[in-house]
């Protein structure tokens, strides 16, 4: 399994990416990680601020606790690895949260389009803003109350690899006016 990017351009990567919950055993090298981290680091944010920053974990233990706490994250028991995104207010524009929000959900984006590029299958599993699965999130990655854990990405390599959903629908674009 190719840990490179495969050749595929941008709009092939985005209308082929699928939410993936299956994993292979397969674990995941850091440079692959640390591929995701770079394209997640690259997303826009207001100002350039970069209110973000990124809990890698590949704790077995660690993995299965997250999933304990996470009713969608079930998957994590079975993941090879996971990114938590953390949306940071002091560090954003104006200390904006929702634009810390924002900025670190452009991020996951990124993330989760990277680990399509590279081969991975990835999945976001919400933690903000339920108060119960951000406390859960927070007390076992030891974060901070001011920062906002806005999601998990659980990543590892699909058991199978689903055809992509085209999801366009023309009735949703308005032309000029609504």
């Amino acid at each position: 399994m190719s840990q490179e990017i495969h050749s595929g351009d941008a709009m092939a990567v985005i209308l082929n990416r699928r939410s993936v919950r299956d994993y292979t055993d397969a674990p995941l090298g850091d440079e692959v990680i640390e591929q995701l981290l770079r394209a997640g680091m690259s997303a826009p944010t207001a100002k350039n601020m970069q209110p973000w920053s990124f809990i890698v974990v590949t704790s077995r233990e660690t993995l299965s606790t997250l999933a304990e706490g996470l009713p969608f994250g079930k998957m994590l028991g079975k993941a090879a690895a996971a990114i938590t995104v953390c949306a940071l207010p002091e560090e954003a524009n104006n200390g904006s949260a929702e634009l810390a929000v924002v900025d670190a959900t452009c991020a996951t984006e990124n993330i989760l389009m990277a680990a399509q590029a590279v081969g991975l299958g990835a999945v976001w599993v919400a933690s903000y803003p339920y108060e119960d699965r951000m406390a859960h999130v927070r007390t076992v990655l030891g974060i901070p109350d001011t920062v906002i854990p806005l999601c998990v990405i659980p990543l590892g390599y699909p058991t199978v690899v689903k055809p992509p959903i085209d999801k366009f629908k023309p009735e949703k674009i308005h032309r000029e006016k609504w």
